[in-house]
């Protein structure tokens, strides 16, 4: 009997590979022989799933957004206290996992943010990182629009303007974070992200 073979597992540890590769050498570096190497298959091997260079770097892309969109969900549904179901503690759950606060969500931040430093010039890249985005602003919508009803956002504020907000400040922080760590620290990242939430969200409680 032939051997069953999983691609889309074989895919997925070859972005992995991809990620390893940007987060090390930089984006324009993460070539199909590089990934090859990295990941201990062979150029032609590899060539068989991604034929260049920009197919290996848009799946490995699409793939960050979909982990990113399980990994958000998950944090709604498994081991949250009681006391951290209200929105503003779902709203600063999800956007601390943007945040380069340790060396694993450190590695994460590097490599988005090497993909869409290459957006500039990647059409597909770029719409990858706007389908991300929209990912993480629906979701940040969607909380906004519940506090509005249930009377908890802060009175006349439009939960569009306050998701892009949100969005636009975590975004600033990681790049703060990334670049000037020493004056960015994980504290620091995490109370302006707080103090924020707070403004969004008038005399919400984050302290635990």
């Amino acid at each position: 009997m032939p051997k069953l073979v999983d691609h889309e597992a074989r895919r997925r540890e070859l972005a992995q590979a991809v990620w390893r590769v940007v987060q090390r050498d930089g984006v324009e570096r993460a070539s199909v022989r590089a990934v090859a190497a990295e990941s201990g298959w062979s150029a032609g091997a590899l060539r068989h799933y991604f034929p260049t260079q920009d197919a290996l770097l848009h799946f490995a892309m699409d793939l960050a957004a979909e982990k990113f969109t399980e990994r958000a969900r998950a944090l709604d549904e498994h081991g949250v206290p009681p006391q951290e179901h209200s929105a503003p503690w779902r709203v600063r759950r999800l956007l601390t996992t943007l945040l380069p606060l340790d060396a694993d969500s450190k590695v994460s931040a590097e490599v988005w943010m090497a993909f869409v430093t290459r957006a500039r010039v990647d059409p597909v890249l770029r719409a990858a990182g706007r389908k991300g985005d929209e990912v993480i602003a629906d979701w940040l919508l969607e909380r906004l629009r519940d506090a509005a009803e249930e009377g908890i956002l802060r009175a006349g504020a439009d939960p569009v303007r306050e998701a892009l907000r949100l969005l636009a400040l975590t975004d600033g922080l990681v790049v703060h974070g990334l670049i000037t760590p020493e004056a960015m620290p994980p504290e620091l990242m995490i109370q302006l992200l707080e103090d924020h939430i707070c403004e969004v969200f008038p005399g919400c409680d984050l302290s635990t």
